[in-house]
């Protein structure tokens, strides 16, 4: 007797209205189904959050979408970390081409989340130019191709979503502020919330679809919610009041550009649309903005994240003025006003700058009234020329230095295995022959002898390992202060150029690991601002330190190429021959093959230049910290053969 095998069906999802708290991370989802447009939710968290599951229970939730003739439910797509351009966005159907000779496009990812959820895990992990476009389609609705000879364009309306935990490492100020919404999110501390999640995650595991029934009808409520918001969202009305306060609010917080005020507007018409109202009000402008402006305060990679209560009460209570103001008839041009005819004063012409707070602020970071710097403050910042290592590696994607890469510019063919198919060195392979494989007309004949690989370059994040002597001979307030400013600007370099960072603080009798590898940047400023300093100056067991990390590293992370970058005076202290041994254990960090950059911090009338003498035996780059400036720093790295 024969038996069938029916297929098991797939068991229910977790329902989205039996998720527990997450209160804020719920509502943006929401938000961002009622208005796609506003640009998708970035979720910042740990792990074990429920980021993925309530972002899975969404998508449920979506009205369903014609496709093809027929109608089904909304897609989930889920981008990984490692996918290509082409993956993404679509390329030529290259066998179309080679079969047919006729050009077609074939769609990517962003056609198949049309009308649906795309959720990038990792987002911060993903390459900058990706991202990008990721953002744009979520912005614009559609897809724009012009690759390869061939010219498309679709549709692309879909709930964007990206989570990242910061402790792996940041997105860069210029995306964070691409993203419409930011949600950070964390476990509760508080017992009852946390025995609940685990009653209902078990219950839900032991029966999935008997679970999920019990939250049917209240799922079923949201989804009508939903779709009836959507359907109402564009009648909303937003009045010349709530659109000033929330050009007010935004011009508080001093965010940049104008893109924090369009999205605030289309957040809060779509909560006034998921409230049911038909115009937008102050509560409405009031929770948009505290899910538009914390990720866009973040002018600066260290900037601390979120948004103060206080600040956006005060915000809003002078946007209430403001805008009140405005209501009040407005006075007769002619007439008299403050100052005589035309309101002006006669230290407020309308070519006079205005004292604005922007001004008076502007002393640097960490000065006191008067030029006085707060002690140990770093000292002024800047920005710091690229140094990167020479040659061609395989590192993670970044912005340092260059890598051969799956996803960079194709600079070459190859007749081995490449990274897709470089096109144009193909089909002239493939020409060189169509005479003798007998072809008057129609496509061309190709054989797989034919066929090219490309070889992609793009740049790579490095481990940059920092080397700060923080000794007694350098432990002068005004000299400190300036080393650390000179850090704090490397280590904002770092960041944008995705890269792993370490800091080896060199005094007393040891050299102290007070920061391991890592790719939040923002833990290392905090850590070098805190760092004690003074006594003895063993450089020789920093840079013995530091080859101990060079080389643990190689063999956790092996295509990550590392750069050494020791600020110090040079003048080795503590033992006998100090100065030989620093030399010594300079050569065998230099023996690891890691590049290197000795910042030479001696000042003074003297000088011994033992730190360049450092540079030497490190294999490395010299340069005076009083040089380390964009303009002045170029061709200081030199790596090891």
């Amino acid at each position: 007797m024969r038996h069938s095998h029916q297929p098991t069906p797939e068991p229910s999802g977790f329902p989205f209205s039996a998720i527990v708290g997450q209160d804020r991370l719920r509502l943006a989802l929401i938000l961002c189904a009622v208005h796609p447009a506003i640009g998708g939710v970035l979720v910042r968290g740990e792990k074990g959050t429920a980021k993925s599951t309530v972002v899975r229970a969404l998508t449920a939730l979506l009205p369903e979408v014609e496709a093809a003739g027929e109608r089904r439910r909304a897609r989930l797509v889920e981008l990984p970390v490692g996918a290509t351009e082409d993956r993404v966005v679509g390329s030529i159907d290259l066998e179309k081409v080679l079969r047919d000779g006729e050009r077609a496009f074939q769609p990517g990812l962003l056609a198949d989340a049309h009308q649906g959820v795309l959720y990038v895990d990792e987002v911060n992990l993903l390459h900058d130019h990706l991202v990008d476009v990721l953002l744009d389609a979520a912005a614009m609705g559609r897809v724009h191709v012009e690759r390869d000879g061939v010219s498309h364009s679709h549709p692309a309306r879909f709930v964007l979503v990206g989570t990242m935990n910061p402790e792996e490492g940041e997105l860069r100020p210029q995306l964070l502020d691409r993203f419409g919404l930011a949600v950070d999110v964390a476990a509760s501390r508080e017992v009852d919330v946390r025995m609940q999640v685990v009653r209902r995650r078990l219950d839900y595991e032991r029966d999935p679809d008997g679970f999920a029934a019990r939250y049917a009808e209240a799922d079923a409520d949201l989804a009508r919610r939903i779709a009836a918001a959507r359907a109402a969202v564009e009648a909303v009305e937003l009045s010349d009041t709530e659109l000033r306060r929330i050009a007010s609010v935004c011009a508080s917080f001093d965010v940049e550009g104008m893109r924090a005020d369009l999205v605030l507007a289309r957040t809060a018409t779509a909560h006034a649309a998921w409230r049911g109202a038909d115009a937008v009000t102050e509560e409405d402008v009031r929770i948009a903005a505290e899910l538009t402006l914390p990720h866009r305060r973040r002018r600066d990679p260290f900037d601390e994240p979120g948004l103060d209560p206080e600040q956006l009460d005060d915000a809003m209570d002078q946007a209430d003025a403001d805008a009140r103001a405005h209501e009040d008839p407005e006075p007769d041009p002619d007439g008299p006003g403050p100052g005589g005819p035309g309101g002006e004063t006669p230290d407020q012409a309308p070519d006079a700058p205005k004292n604005t707070s922007s001004e008076q602020d502007s002393s640097e970071p960490g000065a006191r009234p008067g030029g006085e710097r707060a002690a140990g403050a770093p000292g002024p910042q800047f920005r710091a020329r690229l140094l990167e290592i020479p040659g061609v590696g395989d590192g993670a994607p970044g912005r340092r230095s260059r890598a051969r890469s799956s996803r960079g510019r194709a600079v070459r063919a190859t007749t081995g295995r490449g990274n897709g198919v470089h096109l144009v060195s193909t089909l002239f392979a493939a020409a060189e022959h169509q005479v003798d494989r007998g072809r008057v007309g129609g496509p061309m004949i190709l054989a797989p002898s034919d066929v090219r690989g490309a070889v992609r370059e793009g740049r790579e994040g490095n481990l940059v390992l920092f080397v700060v002597d923080a000794s007694g001979s350098m432990a002068a307030r005004d000299r400190l202060s300036a080393v650390t400013g000179a850090v704090v600007s490397l280590l904002r370099d770092a960041y944008q150029r995705r890269d792993k960072v370490a800091v080896i603080t060199v005094r007393g009798t040891a050299a102290e690991l007070v920061l391991p590898p890592t790719a939040s940047v923002d833990v290392a400023v905090r850590r070098l601002r805190s760092m004690r300093t003074g006594g003895r100056t063993p450089l020789a067991e920093g840079f013995l330190r530091a080859r101990d990390v060079v080389l643990r590293e190689r063999v956790r992370d092996p295509r990550r190429r590392p750069l050494v970058v020791s600020l110090t005076d040079g003048r080795a202290t503590g033992g006998p021959d100090a100065v030989s041994r620093a030399r010594r254990a300079a050569h065998l960090l230099a023996e690891t093959g890691a590049g290197s950059i000795v910042v030479d911090c001696e000042t003074g009338m003297v000088r011994l230049g033992l730190a360049a003498e450092l540079a030497r035996a490190l294999h490395g780059g010299h340069v005076r910290l009083a040089e380390l400036s964009a303009q002045q720093v170029a061709g200081v790295v030199r790596a090891a053969a």
